[in-house]
């Protein structure tokens, strides 16, 4: 049995292939993020999964594409705690932006990620290449969903928001100030919390306050991240992937043109993507 996972710091999506014939199992789980949970956390998020149990000695190899796993430290482990599971498997593990380059392409292209949080890459046909290193929710991930968050719980408490505004942002939320300030600095994912708020900026965008707040955050991706590929994107294709991403498209298309930038493509979840690619290919292992 063959086993994907990509994961994110809020989810993880799960597909496992029994064959080319069969129609995989699909299921998810919270996100395993090396980056942000301790090794007892990531145990417990597939300890607790049935389906992961059920099937563990039966399966053979794990892809395993996930946010955090962008270092050598991160890597060892995810596969340490894998291993601890799948005693039968090998394991490849990759960060998240390999799974959104299998999503949309295997030629040269520029890739942005936007969800929980951002990354912009250049894919070379072979190698990722970044030109920023990822630091994470405190000082990058423009235009994320964690960004958005912050954006949000900031206009709420400078009471900047129109009172119809207001009034449905504490109707969705729990805003007492110590429930946020607990979530915020006591949560082991506080950028998975932060993010939770970004629903409500794409359920209210036709408000002015939202409208700002959504080009403002991609103005600043683009300045400080999309930027950097000025010449990659002369002659490459642009793909964006993640759940911000599809649902900003209007706005990305919309501040890409000004600046004479075409999108190749909007990918909501790259593991729809990577299923067909692996039943096209056949390369199950």
């Amino acid at each position: 049995m063959f086993l994907i996972a990509d994961s994110g710091s809020t989810k993880c999506d799960w597909v496992l292939f029994k064959s080319n014939e069969k129609e995989p199992i699909r299921f998810r789980t919270k996100g395993l993020n090396p980056s942000i949970l301790k090794r007892e956390a990531l145990q417990q998020i597939i300890s607790e999964n049935e389906t992961l149990l059920s099937f563990s000695n039966e399966i053979t190899s794990i892809y395993f594409f996930g946010a955090g796993c962008n270092t050598q430290n991160s890597i060892q482990l995810i596969e340490d705690i894998l291993s601890t599971f799948f005693t039968n498997a090998t394991f490849i593990v990759k960060e998240d932006t390999m799974a959104a380059i299998w999503a949309t392409t295997n030629k040269p292209a520029v890739l942005c990620i936007l969800g929980t949080g951002s990354n912009c890459c250049f894919y070379d046909g072979k190698n990722i290449q970044s030109k920023t290193p990822s630091m994470g929710y405190l000082l990058m991930d423009e235009a994320s969903g964690n960004y958005y968050g912050k954006e949000l719980l900031k206009s709420y408490y400078y009471n900047q928001m129109p009172n119809e505004l207001k009034v449905a942002f504490e109707n969705d939320f729990l805003l007492n100030v110590n429930d946020v300030i607990n979530n915020l600095y006591q949560s082991e994912t506080p950028n998975k919390y932060l993010a939770e708020f970004a629903v409500f900026l794409f359920k209210y965008k036709e408000h002015d306050l939202m409208d700002r707040i959504i080009r403002e955050g991609i103005a600043k991706f683009i300045d400080n991240q999309l930027l950097q590929f000025r010449e990659e994107l002369k002659t490459l294709p642009l793909y964006f992937v993640g759940s911000i991403a599809y649902y900003a498209q209007d706005y990305i298309n919309s501040a890409l043109k000004e600046k004479g930038i075409k999108v190749s493509g909007f990918i909501k979840r790259p593991i729809e993507n990577v299923i067909l690619k692996i039943k096209a290919e056949n390369i199950l292992v």
